[in-house]
């Protein structure tokens, strides 16, 4: 039991460093958020549960590759010793490329299965009368653009260094 409670550890550990050194997961973790977080908190889309499960497994597999490409980079890197390499490029370039195809996948399926027009015109008269709720979700999207460009690190760093 001891054995498989360290597994998961180490995997959380995982997790959070991709998130705290890849800008392109912190993109991925965003957009997953907000996609979810309108599914389940508004009733603006109707979706299935085969759609809703679509929807979370393409998400759970760009999570999955953009995690894989982060360990095939560093991997690369401490192969290489920062040395330039052109099989060490294509390594790195392709399993980027593997991310990318998932990515596209995924806002291909997200795009196919939310496209439902009269739940944009609800969202938009939902917010458009509810401007306090409207300030919050632009407020929420200020904070994830910090947290896409600037990082845990980055925002760790401004308060150390700007909060005594």
């Amino acid at each position: 039991m001891k054995k498989l409670i360290k597994s998961f550890y180490y995997a959380f550990k995982g997790i959070t460093y991709c998130i705290a050194n890849e800008q392109n997961m912190r993109i991925h973790l965003c957009f997953a958020t907000y996609m979810l977080g309108f599914l389940t908190v508004y009733d603006f889309f109707e979706v299935s549960r085969t759609q809703a499960a679509i929807l979370m497994i393409t998400c759970a597999a760009v999570f999955a590759l953009e995690a894989v490409n982060t360990a095939v980079e560093r991997t690369v890197d401490i192969e290489t010793g920062g040395k330039r390499n052109p099989l060490a490029k294509a390594a790195k370039d392709a399993a980027a490329g593997a991310v990318l195809f998932a990515a596209v996948g995924a806002v291909a399926v997200g795009v196919t299965i939310l496209y439902q027009p009269e739940a944009f015109r609800a969202m938009a008269e939902y917010y458009a009368n509810n401007i306090p709720v409207l300030i919050l979700l632009i407020v929420s999207v200020a904070a994830s653009l910090v947290f896409i460009f600037a990082g845990p690190l980055g925002i760790k760093a401004f308060f150390k260094k700007h909060i005594k």
